[in-house]
């Protein structure tokens, strides 16, 4: 019997507008309802909240690509956290990249709003919209910090570094330079333009795994959905894994099946149709 489902967000559990709406809210309370869990699994540092959002469902939360893990109250449960040396590193090593680093308390960034702007600029329209639209509906009152000095960033734990890199040639550099240091840090990014960088300990799969075991629940009690680079890890792990028809190739030839489009609500309803296969007929769609 599944007791915990944990899904990534964007292009997974949320609609084809990146938020929450009637069905997904009305599966998730129905999940919750007959005793199991539902668990979403985001790089963002927090799942989205307010009426697009999980506001006021009752719902663990693995952020941050695994790093951060917290209760159904928003309280802290665990951190996995980049080792401050190899932060200092990084910055030394690529003075010119603009890095954000995830900590439990918001976004520090040693650039300013400005920086980001012209980042953007240089993407596609049509990827410039994708992004407008998911960073509307991001969770609000996650505080973000620019010009932040190395010093500030380093009084926190930082759990995950993020930056988008433009120039090739720097890209190859930093791909690289992590690739040097493979036994220490991963990049697992949800989009190729993207670098979300953690500890090499920390992916989705083995938060999922601690918070199960958290809650007294086994690996196989677990189902797993997702659709991008930093699902991979969840996706082979579970024995219980499902990718939507709209995932990556990669995610897909990880998963132990593939489901509907997340614009059609898959992941919410296949929930609910194996809480009903293994429960009988009192969970309504």
């Amino acid at each position: 019997m599944i007791k915990l489902f944990a899904s990534d967000l964007d292009g997974t559990l949320l609609n084809g507008l990146h938020e929450t709406d009637r069905v997904i809210r009305r599966a998730i309370q129905q999940v919750c309802d007959q005793g199991a869990h539902v668990v979403p699994a985001t790089g963002r540092i927090s799942a989205p909240r307010g009426p697009r959002g999980f506001e006021g469902l009752p719902v663990e939360q693995v952020c941050a690509n695994g790093s951060i893990v917290r209760g159904r109250d928003g309280e802290l449960l665990k951190t996995f956290t980049v080792d401050p040396a190899f932060v200092e590193e990084l910055v030394g090593a690529f003075p010119h990249i603009c890095f954000d680093f995830c900590t439990p308390e918001g976004m520090f960034s040693m650039g300013s709003e400005a920086d980001h702007a012209q980042e953007g600029r240089a993407d596609s329209l049509m990827r410039r919209i994708i992004m407008r639209g998911m960073l509307m509906r991001a969770a609000p009152g996650d505080p973000v910090y620019f010009d932040q000095p190395l010093s500030a960033i380093l009084a926190h734990e930082v759990c995950k570094v993020n930056c988008r890199v433009t120039d090739a040639g720097a890209e190859a550099e930093l791909k690289a330079y992590l690739a040097e240091r493979a036994d220490s840090v991963v990049n697992a990014p949800f989009d190729p333009v993207m670098f979300e960088i953690t500890d090499a300990a920390c992916n989705k799969g083995n938060s999922i795994a601690w918070l199960a075991r958290y809650l007294g629940i086994e690996e196989h009690e677990v189902a797993v959905y997702g659709d991008g680079g930093n699902d991979l890890e969840m996706l082979r792990r579970f024995e219980h894994s499902y990718a939507t028809a709209n995932a990556s190739d990669e995610a897909k030839a990880c998963a132990g099946e593939i489901i509907g489009h997340c614009a059609l609500h898959a992941v919410p309803r296949h929930m609910v149709a194996t809480l009903r296969a293994e429960r009988g007929r009192t969970v309504i769609a």
